[in-house]
């Protein structure tokens, strides 16, 4: 299918999703995104479906590829362990996707045809689990659900992010684990934004 009918084939199938495993059986047997031919796991959920948090990221690596989990490789396990330090995990807590659910060629940045094609299903994410707080982690994510370039400049603020629907949830862009694997000095920022996070998920 051509770009367009793609999306609509993506929003037909996600608006026919009332529940989260409807939603997963639904990304699993969605073939119009290009990238699916190329890949070898569909990558879309790990963690708890009524999770207070969801953690958003950019498109599987060469591990979740493999594994079929988002945030396996070591940016994941750092993931892991920032949540951890403010008392969140996968496994107890936390939903965590991405924008994109299978690995882009050589691991390059998704493009905008097909983020556009999964937005629906993260859209339709967003909508049935209902979260308190999202982050969004990296720019490409950020750029994608809150039309915001600049992950440097825009970290650690939140901001509405609106569905299509009209609802709106508290997001917040923060460093990409693999960023902070290149580059560990902006640690110290990225502990702020999980500092801000913790707070919001406690106030709420």
């Amino acid at each position: 299918p051509s770009a367009g009918e793609a999306v609509a084939l993506a929003k037909t199938a996600a608006a026919a999703c009332a529940s989260f495993e409807e939603l997963t059986a639904a990304v699993a047997a969605f073939t119009a995104c290009p990238l699916r031919h190329g890949a070898r796991n569909t990558v879309f959920a790990d963690g708890i479906a009524d999770a207070r948090l969801l953690v958003i990221g950019e498109a599987p690596g060469r591990d979740e590829d493999s594994i079929g989990k988002p945030f396996v490789g070591r940016a994941g396990q750092l993931l892991d362990r920032m949540l951890a330090a403010i008392g969140r995990s996968r496994t107890e807590n936390t939903l965590i996707s991405n924008v994109v659910y299978w690995r882009p060629p050589g691991n390059r940045a998704p493009t905008q045809v097909e983020i556009e094609i999964c937005r629906p299903f993260v859209e339709r994410l967003i909508a049935l689990t209902k979260p308190r707080a999202i982050v969004l982690a990296g720019g490409v994510p950020m750029q994608a659900l809150l039309g915001t370039a600049g992950i440097m400049r825009s970290r650690g603020q939140w901001r509405d992010l609106e569905l299509e629907t009209g609802e709106r949830f508290a997001a917040l862009p923060i460093f990409h684990p693999a960023f902070l694997l290149r580059q560990p000095e902006q640690k110290r920022l990225a502990w702020q934004d999980m500092l801000s996070l913790a707070a919001r998920l406690r106030d709420d």
